[in-house]
């Protein structure tokens, strides 16, 4: 797989437990949380779902050959901000993993978009502080 694909596909993969509008090629679109993609046919399955006349459907799954386009609904969080944010804070203990999602702080504190997801003690608790308050400049 070329380093092309393999960034396509993690842009795709990022894409997931979020809020998505497919259209498909005879004109209707759906918007709900994607919760699944095949990368190989371009299948998606959306969860809690509307369509086009606010129909409520639990699950829809589109095959990849009549998806035309998949938007993004919300914005994306900005991990590359944050990681900004902490290396202030933790200068040179920073590493930002973005293909994969994560920030990994003093090499024990693992840091995604959901907040501290792997660590503990102060180190962990200063981390999910900043990130608290990065979160509240965000919304404003």
């Amino acid at each position: 797989m070329s380093v092309a694909q393999r960034k396509f596909f993690n842009e795709v993969a990022a894409l997931l437990d979020k809020r998505v509008t497919a259209a498909t090629t005879d004109g209707k679109s759906y918007t709900g949380t994607l919760v699944g993609i095949n990368p190989e046919t371009m299948s998606l399955c959306l969860s809690e779902a509307k369509g086009e006349g606010g129909q409520k459907l639990h699950k829809v799954v589109l095959n990849g050959n009549v998806v035309a386009h998949v938007f993004a609904v919300e914005k994306p969080f900005d991990l590359k901000a944050l990681s900004e944010r902490l290396e202030k804070v933790f200068p040179t203990m920073v590493k930002f993993y973005e293909g994969q999602g994560f920030i990994w702080v003093m090499e024990k504190v693992k840091v995604t978009e959901k907040g501290v997801v792997e660590g503990t003690g102060p180190a962990a608790e200063r981390v999910q502080k900043v990130f608290h308050l990065f979160m509240r400049e965000m919304k404003t």
